[in-house]
């Protein structure tokens, strides 16, 4: 199967050249041979490797052409051993990715250059055993999981501290070690929130050794302040601080882990940016942890995308037949998807769905396999296995009673196919982290009452896992429910006893002679008892040494009494509950209708529609009353009045009413005349709503109402215009307001009496004539107002009054043009002496007040010019004088 995601070769070439900062690094040694300094020594090669990388943000530097070594004695505290070690560079390696793959999309660039530095040292074989360490102060910048620090006042950063471990003769007598040494895998393509492997494996040139593998904190810079600062930190030292929702274990989110056998770190990637990574190995011989190696990486998650076909290894469905699937790639372009169930001879074994949901037809094992594409052709494709074994159901039951003995927990688990196979139980014992068993039952005895919450998680042989967690009460004595307390029993009568406990020992007692409480079974949960007078029974529960009691008060009586109380009356369709007074236990009831009461209630609802007897039969084992209570019942009151209506502001209108009652009465009152008969006379001056209540049928005392809305319109304002003028045997219209319909009286001259705007042609023979409109509103309100049409025998004309005194009292104070037939004003002009325009106007009933530019005019003769058109069209033009006094 080709998967898209690939560990990419790398194309090594060695050149000299400039990177970016420090973006890892890692120190091991090799074991040459004995000393040739001096006599119980050992020679090491220390080599240490720096990876920069090319792309990454910030001033580039060059990798330096040497490096500080300190070599410390690996005590407590460790002592620096001799004086510093000076390695050189010896070689340069450009690690590069090549031979992209189609199916990425994105930002697809990883480069990173690697400096080897080494150095021969002769080191005294000693118990403790060495560390060499090189520290700097600066890594790669903008690194997303690692807290940046004061590096020097202008800086923010973090930087490194780079170890190994020499194990000396304490840890290794006999014998010799190298180091592990990291494969250069360092170039694979990681896009962002997708699938990813790293290979991060080591080769141990010492044949026997084995290797684990661990995700471990990265060391800091310590006190290095710049690359070149001599001012080491001594062992131990201090992991770099992670940022919110990353760790040392956790270096790339909780989606990513390492195989402690391989070395292969896999998972789901975080977000696009820079990553460190530190890979811890525990060097083991013969089964005893020899040394510890590690490598600092960052990593570059890139921002890109896998055309990839990924599911989950292996899915089980164990409580039904439908699965859902999707692809595990978060792959922004795939276009296409083939599905294969792995069906053979049913319906829809395939799906392009993106997301399908399949059902299986039976059990099994099956393999499902994806094919995806995207839009420049690129496929990937990928199977897993599917298996369908529903039926598996989690259970248990639990024996116990209180924390002083062992708690029993059997296993119930069923399952359908296959066996159960294995069990984990958590006793949820919160006072002790031992509270777990891998048995299929187990026993736990817990030390405080407490209530827990025990879990079982089991599998089956198919595959199948889940869990069931149950709360469970660890009672600090045994379990005992009394079914009642306190009771009443007949002089005459038995009674049982009855409880319910858990596990242990019965024992019942009295607080009176056993000839007078007379008890049969008593180390049994329900006795028998027939005590003479009223006795309390006790019972003890014993569970090895687990004690709980509890106490039943049996009241004994010779006769029981039942009162129903006086008899009542009900409307009809209420209902009502029957209250008996009695110490009875037990209710017969029947009625004189032959209703059935069912049941054995002592207080039942009932709902008589006509009157009825009730007869009630009480019992106390064999004492026995009887009574009986009467219900009369009567219909409700009824109330009817007359349908809604409208009427005019000012008038009255009549209302009727219909009652069955005893009573009756209307609200409001206020504006009612008679409001104590069923027909009042209603005159409201606005829109209200009259109540007519029932009251009383001489046994249904429940008031009952019915209501009638009196619409009232508000007045209208009828408006006929002002008066006019008009020339005989010239038209002029008239205009009315207020209402929605007219009438006009009388009809001499109109074309049309019902217009609310009629042109009205008068004769010389008429004077004048008043006319009457009347306004109608809804309802047939109405409003009336009246209009003067003045005859004038010339033909159309424009008057103007010779002289005005704009003084202010109210009087003559405009001077305005009068139109006789004039249909339309076109302008009226006022001109002072030496002919300036002082007023102008093309607006009928407008006039001069004698004030121009805001200055009252002086007196005197002024000149004006009025034109207009007549209702023909003909110009009707006017020119005179005006005399202004003041």
């Amino acid at each position: 199967m080709k998967k898209a995601i690939l560990t990419i070769l790398l194309l090594v070439s060695l050149i000299t050249t400039y990177a970016g900062h420090i973006a890892g690094g890692e120190m091991y040694y090799e074991y040459i041979g004995p000393g040739t300094t001096a006599a119980n020594t050992s020679r090491y090669r220390i080599t240490l490797r720096l990876f920069r990388d090319f792309y990454a943000s910030g001033t580039s530097a060059p990798l330096p052409g040497s490096v500080m070594l300190l070599i410390y004695n690996n005590t407590t505290p460790a002592s620096l051993y001799g004086s510093q070690v000076t390695a050189p560079q010896i070689s340069q390696q450009d690690l590069a990715l090549t031979d992209i793959n189609p199916c990425i999309n994105g930002n697809v660039t990883v480069r990173y250059l690697l400096a080897n530095y080494s150095v021969l040292v002769d080191l005294p074989n000693t118990a403790s055993g060495y560390v060499v360490m090189y520290q700097t102060c600066c890594r790669s910048v903008d690194i997303n999981n690692i807290q940046k620090v004061q590096v020097t006042p202008q800086t923010l950063g973090e930087g490194a501290t780079y170890t190994c471990n020499i194990p000396g003769t304490g840890v290794l007598p006999l014998g010799v070690n190298s180091s592990p040494v990291f494969a250069l895998k360092d170039t694979t393509l990681v896009c962002q929130n997708s699938p990813f492997i790293l290979d991060f494996s080591a080769t141990d040139p010492d044949q026997g050794d084995s290797l684990s593998y661990s995700l471990c904190a990265a060391f800091d810079r310590g006190n290095t302040a710049s690359a070149l600062d001599p001012n080491y930190s001594s062992p131990p030292f201090n992991p770099v601080g992670y940022v919110s929702g990353f760790s040392g274990t956790n270096p790339l989110g909780t989606n990513a882990t390492i195989d402690p056998v391989t070395g292969i770190i896999s998972g789901l990637a975080p977000a696009s940016g820079y990553y460190v990574i530190n890979v811890c190995i525990t060097e083991w011989r013969n089964g005893v942890a020899i040394s510890q190696h590690r490598k600092d990486f960052t990593l570059r998650v890139s921002d890109c995308s896998l055309t990839g076909a990924s599911l989950k290894p292996t899915y089980i469905t164990c409580n039904g037949f439908t699965m859902n699937f999707k692809n595990e790639s978060p792959s922004p372009n795939i276009i296409g998807y083939l599905w294969d169930f792995g069906e053979r001879g049913v319906p829809n074994p395939t799906s392009i769905a993106p997301t399908p949901t399949h059902t299986y037809s039976d059990t099994g094992t099956f393999v499902l396999k994806l094919k995806v594409n995207n839009d420049k052709g690129c496929e990937d494709s990928t199977t897993a296995q599917v298996r369908v074994y529903p039926g598996f159901v989690p259970d248990f039951n639990v024996q116990g009673t209180c924390y002083l003995n062992n708690f029993n927990f059997t296993d119930a688990t069923t399952t359908a196919y296959g066996v159960v196979n294995s069990w984990r139980w958590d006793l949820g014992d919160l006072t002790t982290a031992a509270d777990t068993s891998r048995r299929k039952d187990t026993i736990w005895k817990y030390a405080t009452p407490q209530t827990v919450q025990v879990k079982l998680v089991t599998t089956n042989s198919k595959g199948c896992i889940d869990s069931i967690t149950k709360p469970i009460i660890i009672r600090d004595k045994p379990l005992v429910n009394l079914a009642f307390r306190d009771t009443l029993i007949c002089s005459i009568d038995t009674l049982t006893l009855q409880s319910t406990i858990g596990s242990g020992t019965v024992a019942w007692t009295t607080d009176r002679p056993a000839s007078l409480a007379r008890m049969l079974n008593i180390n049994t949960p329900n006795p028998i008892v027939y005590p003479v007078d009223t006795t309390r029974y006790f019972i003890t529960i014993n569970d090895n040494g687990c004690i709980n009691t509890d106490t039943v008060t049996v009241n004994v009586l010779d006769f029981i009494d039942v009162e129903l109380g006086l008899d009542t009356s009900i409307c009809r369709t209420d209902q009502f509950t029957l209250s008996p007074v009695s110490d009875a236990l037990s209710y017969q009831w029947t009625t004189s209708t032959g209703v059935t009461i069912p049941g054995n209630t002592k207080y039942p609802l009932v709902q008589p529609l006509v009157s009825t007897m009730y007869y009630v039969t009480a019992n106390l084992g064999y004492c026995q009353d009887r009574d009986s209570v009467f219900a009369n019942v009567a219909p409700y009151p009824q109330a009817i009045v007359r349908s809604d209506t409208t009427i005019c502001f000012g008038d009255r209108v009549q209302l009727a009413g219909v009652v069955v009652g005893a009573g009756f009465n209307w609200s409001p009152s206020s504006s009612l005349i008679n409001a104590n008969t069923l027909f009042p006379i209603a005159g409201p001056s606005k829109t209200t709503q009259y109540i007519l209540t029932a009251i009383d049928t001489l046994g249904c005392n429940k008031p009952v109402r019915d209501t009638v809305t009196i619409f009232v319109t508000q007045p209208l304002t009828a408006y006929a215009g002002k008066d006019t003028f008009v020339v005989a045997g010239r038209p002029v219209q008239l205009l009315a307001e207020g209402g929605n319909n007219y009438l006009w009286t009388p009809t001499t001259g109109l074309d049309n009496p019902t217009s609310a705007s009629p042109t009205v042609i008068l004769p010389e023979t008429i004077d004048s004539i008043r006319y009457i409109v009347r306004a109608i509103g809804a309802g047939g309100c109405y409003d009336e107002d009246d209009v003067i049409v003045r005859v004038f025998k010339t033909g159309p004309n424009l008057f103007v009054p010779s002289a005005f005194t704009p003084n202010g009292d109210g009087k003559n104070d405009i001077v305005r043009p009068v139109g006789v037939g004039i249909a339309t004003l076109q302008y009226f002009r006022v001109y002072n002496r030496w002919g300036q325009l002082v007023f102008s106007t093309s607006q009928t009933g407008k006039g001069w007040d004698g004030i121009f530019n805001g200055t009252p005019q002086p007196s005197g003769t002024y000149v004006f010019e009025a034109v207009g058109t007549d209702q023909s069209g003909n110009r009707v033009y006017k020119k005179g004088t005006i005399v202004l006094i003041r």
